[in-house]
């Protein structure tokens, strides 16, 4: 009987385990979900009077000393 009680505490053990698990991993996927969904929207407003990429203008002529 004592070898039975073990493996049921044991069996919950793990099942709170892996439930916890899987909450930690929700979190980081929604979490990381909004960070993209904010960059995405921050782009959009970011570029929008600006060429296509975030390079420095290039000057055509040298400065004058």
């Amino acid at each position: 009987m004592f070898q039975y009680e073990l493996h049921q505490i044991r069996s919950a053990e793990l099942i709170r385990q892996a439930e916890n698990h899987r909450l930690v991993r929700e979190a980081l996927r929604a979490r990381r979900a909004a960070r993209r969904a904010a960059a995405r929207a921050s782009a959009a407003h970011d570029m929008e009077g600006r060429g296509h990429t975030d390079r420095p203008r290039r000057h055509w002529f040298a400065r004058a000393a």
